[in-house]
């Protein structure tokens, strides 16, 4: 087990004062402070410092403890961020002292353990577990296959997950550790992965890594986001470690396997609703152009969607046979419009088909033409992220052909946006994907929309914050959008607990999880919560129902229809 950081109540001390500091440039940063052999609270100390241009937090520390006296107790070593042993958080981010530049107003504190003192954490237990773990280089099998020294090539596989510094800031951000002990940690899985990864090692890093909790990470990324080396630990070590988790036919777990059954025969990773005229999936209902249809889109026709004799193949405003074929044909000379594409994911086809009819009169609101290909499948995502990799390259074959054609590629689905955009190159496979939120940001019509008077909070998908990096887009539109207040969350970028298989696979961990989020969105009194992800969409909603709050979730596009009133 882990131990966090104990939970004390925080109370503001005076302000240190330096003397006969006229003229000098001072900035105020607070420290937390606590000796439990002294202290029944802990607090922040405010400290005015003398600010040096590109001044770091280690130096800020060092003025403090020199000038004021002040005895705070902290880590460093090497000064030049290869040992780790700085590590902190300002700001509620985790960084190395030695590396961060301190700014004005800064918050210091220490890792999410125990602590010792101040800034110093206790890092026993975690040690304690390495040596349990057997985390080294086991190769005495005696087996001649056995190579003695590793090759180039297949030091590439690992060389990145080598680079570790032991600062521990993977651990202390993982969200999975604050809700369960069944999860040894990223730290640990990125240890078990090198091994599995080098061909000289003989452990059973697989069955060990599936005792420690393999299967409980949620691909948040926060690990890799924290990461002074950058260490892809998700994709470069947890899933790898998966996939060979597999290949020993050790996981993946009972839930993922049934996912793989459904892909393989349907190409959908989720079964339809059935009922309701949306009841066989959104491209279903596209390519019918039904009545049903039309009455779900409030009486409005659906794009500009068209049927031809039963065999339309691509549809939107124009079906792919006529795209360019119209009896009016343009000069040659005149500007050839994008070709743009909607990738619709599994959950938009089969489980919110409104987001997707959504999308569509939002798109037509702005007089911007997509195509809807009837052909494409699973992006893959639920299959890389629990290691059931030997699929994954007939769907992303058969990705390529429906949409290597296409100048833009339209997400509303983050987890489908950052498979398409990260993992399809590593298939040699690169199409230019769009999330709706980049797509729309400079584009909206602000003039024509009708006020929406509704409090709303934002959460970010992981997959869309961290696997993708876009975190301003969705807030300026919510900005622009007429009647709508829009407030943060304490952690908007918090893992709602839905992902890499964990709300399938560990319901009762995505259960916690979405709890916690449910209990920052609590706190907000507002009207709805907005995000970008069907997955987060789903667990949230489900999280609220069973806390009996009555908060709408709703994708950024449902906003949007509301506020053209489509």
């Amino acid at each position: 087990m882990i131990q966090k950081k104990s939970l004390i109540t925080f109370q503001t001390a005076p302000k240190w004062e330096l003397k006969d500091n006229k003229g000098i440039d001072m900035i105020e940063i607070k420290v937390f402070r606590y000796d439990p052999e002294k202290d029944t609270t802990s607090r922040l100390e405010a400290y005015r410092v003398d600010k040096k241009d590109k001044m770091k937090v280690l130096d800020a520390l060092n003025y403090i403890n020199e000038h004021y006296n002040a005895n705070i107790a902290y880590r460093s070593s090497c000064r030049a961020g290869q040992c780790g042993s700085c590590a902190l958080k300002v700001n509620g981010q985790m960084v190395l002292a030695c590396k961060a530049e301190i700014e004005d107003g800064d918050i210091i504190e220490p890792l999410d353990f125990e602590v010792i003192k101040d800034l110093v954490v206790d890092r026993s237990q975690i040690e304690d577990k390495i040596k349990g773990m057997s985390l080294f280089l086991e190769g005495e099998c005696e087996l001649a296959e056995c190579p003695a020294i590793i090759k180039p090539g297949e030091y590439e596989n690992s060389k990145k997950l080598r680079s570790c510094i032991e600062c521990l800031s993977c651990l202390s951000a993982c969200p999975v550790l604050k809700e369960t002990e069944e999860f040894a940690g990223p730290y640990f899985m990125r240890y078990l992965s090198k091994f599995a990864l080098d061909p000289r090692d003989c452990g059973d890093r697989a069955k060990k890594g599936f005792d420690e909790g393999l299967y409980c990470c949620t691909s948040c990324g926060k690990c890799v986001e924290v990461c002074p080396k950058e260490i892809n630990t998700f994709g470069g070590a947890i899933e790898k470690l998966r996939e060979i988790s597999c290949q020993e036919g050790i996981g993946p777990l009972p839930p993922h396997k049934k996912v793989r059954k459904l892909i393989e025969k349907t190409g959908r990773s989720v079964e339809p609703l059935g009922e309701g005229p949306l009841g066989e999936g959104f491209i279903k209902a596209v390519l019918k152009g039904s009545k049903a249809v039309t009455e779900e889109s409030k009486g409005k026709p659906e794009g500009k969607t068209k049927e031809s004799e039963g065999k339309t193949e691509e549809l939107e405003g124009k079906t792919e046979e006529s795209e360019g074929k119209s009896e009016g044909k343009k000069e040659e000379s005149e500007e050839k419009k994008p070709k743009i594409a909607f990738f619709t994911g599994c959950m938009i086809d089969y489980r919110l088909p409104e987001v997707g009819m959504a999308l569509l009169e939002v798109l037509e609101e702005h007089g911007i033409d997509v195509i809807v290909p009837q052909d494409q499948v699973c992006c893959g995502s639920p299959m890389i992220r629990t290691g059931q990799t030997e699929i994954v390259d007939e769907l992303v074959k058969k990705n390529k052909e429906v949409f290597q054609d296409y100048d833009t590629i339209i997400t509303v689905c983050a987890g489908c946006g950052a498979t398409l955009k990260n993992d399809y190159p590593q298939y040699g496979v690169h199409l230019n994907v769009v999330d709706i939120s980049e797509f729309l940001a400079d584009k909206l019509n602000v003039k024509d929309m009708k006020p929406v008077n509704m409090k709303v909070t934002y959460h970010d998908p992981c997959h869309l914050a961290r696997g993708q990096g876009i975190r301003d887009a969705p807030r300026e539109i919510l900005k622009k959008i007429k009647g709508v207040e829009f407030v943060e969350m304490a952690e908007p970028d918090r893992c709602c607990g839905s992902g890499g298989g964990v709300r399938s696979g560990k319901p009762d961990l995505a259960a916690k999880m979405g709890k916690t989020k449910a209990d920052m969105i609590k706190e907000l009194d507002v009207d709805a919560v907005v995000t970008i992800c069907p997955f987060c969409e789903y667990h949230i909603r489900d999280s609220l129902q069973k806390e009996g709050l009555d908060i709408e979730v709703l994708n950024i596009l449902k906003l949007l229809q509301m506020a053209y009133d489509c």
